[in-house]
């Protein structure tokens, strides 16, 4: 394995970098050695959950030279702030930006909860990061500083969710010069997103503005997690005068990811793919 430039790389796998320079804020060595959990022999296909998160990298897939818009999004697995599905909201969701001519960034964020935590507040911490981290990189990876978005998944749906209202108001104490760069997504995309609404409210650390980047929705009416979460939201970003597109299909469930299926949730990466063109974050990288 080789380092260039912050990344360590190794043959033929993309290259990964650490979100932070040191430890991670508040870690003390408590979370257990992380490692993939043996699968579920219920599952048809099984899905590779990854568990003991304590140390946050990026992991950088980057689409075919001919194709590459200069956007990218920074991709935060689902799993209850539990577990992270690692191939089904990550590995698999990186492969359809590089598709659609966009670098796929795969946050590896810390789970499980942290006692005496919020739930969300050390993911955030390494959104946040995150999003100020690929930022800088922007001139050395060919990216537009201004055409950087995050998709995330169920509870990395709520992550997406935070970082898009709290870029304001970083979750830590900036360490180096990296943290005085925007740590907002310039777009994001939350697809069957838990926690946002509790007891039918709006979760307090979401706190909408106008200043909110524009926001594209999938979820599924069948959900048990509930699509209220993507509704509200939706009409709190409406009001704010934050435009926004909402889907909520008549079936499909938690959890489908991108993979094909009978249900007609299947038809939401092809019309985020046109969301995104309306919006202009797939238009040519300039100086091709």
């Amino acid at each position: 394995m080789s380092r260039i430039s912050g990344i360590a790389r190794s043959a033929d796998q993309p290259p990964v970098l650490d979100v932070w320079p040191g430890k991670a804020p508040g870690e003390n060595g408590e979370i257990g050695e992380e490692k993939f959990q043996d699968p579920d022999p219920k599952d048809g296909k099984p899905i590779k959950r990854l568990a003991n998160v304590t140390k946050p990298t990026l992991t950088v897939y980057r689409p075919a030279k001919d194709g590459d818009t200069g956007a990218s999004v920074v991709i935060c697995p689902g799993g209850g702030y539990t577990i992270l599905a690692w191939d089904l909201e990550g590995e698999e969701v990186a492969a359809w930006l590089n598709s659609i001519g966009v670098t796929g960034i795969l946050l590896k964020y810390r789970v499980p909860k942290r006692a005496d935590l919020p739930r969300h507040l050390p993911p955030l911490q390494d959104g946040q990061r995150a999003l100020s981290l690929v930022r800088s990189k922007a001139a050395e990876w060919g990216i537009d500083p201004q055409r950087i978005g995050m998709l995330g998944f169920s509870a990395g749906g709520h992550l997406t969710a935070a970082a898009s209202t709290n870029f304001d108001k970083r979750a830590y104490d900036a360490i180096d010069d990296i943290d005085r760069l925007s740590c907002r997504p310039d777009f994001a995309v939350l697809i069957y997103p838990g926690g946002i609404v509790e007891k039918g409210e709006m979760s307090p650390e979401i706190r909408v503005s106008k200043e909110t980047p524009p926001t594209f929705f999938a979820h599924a009416n069948d959900d048990p997690v509930t699509p209220e979460n993507s509704a509200m939201l939706y009409l709190k970003l409406k009001r704010a005068g934050v435009s926004s597109e909402l889907h909520i299909f008549a079936s499909g469930g938690h959890g489908f990811g991108l993979r094909p299926s009978e249900h007609p949730c299947s038809a939401w990466p092809k019309r985020c793919e046109e969301w995104l063109k309306n919006r202009g974050f797939l238009e040519p990288r300039k100086g091709k």
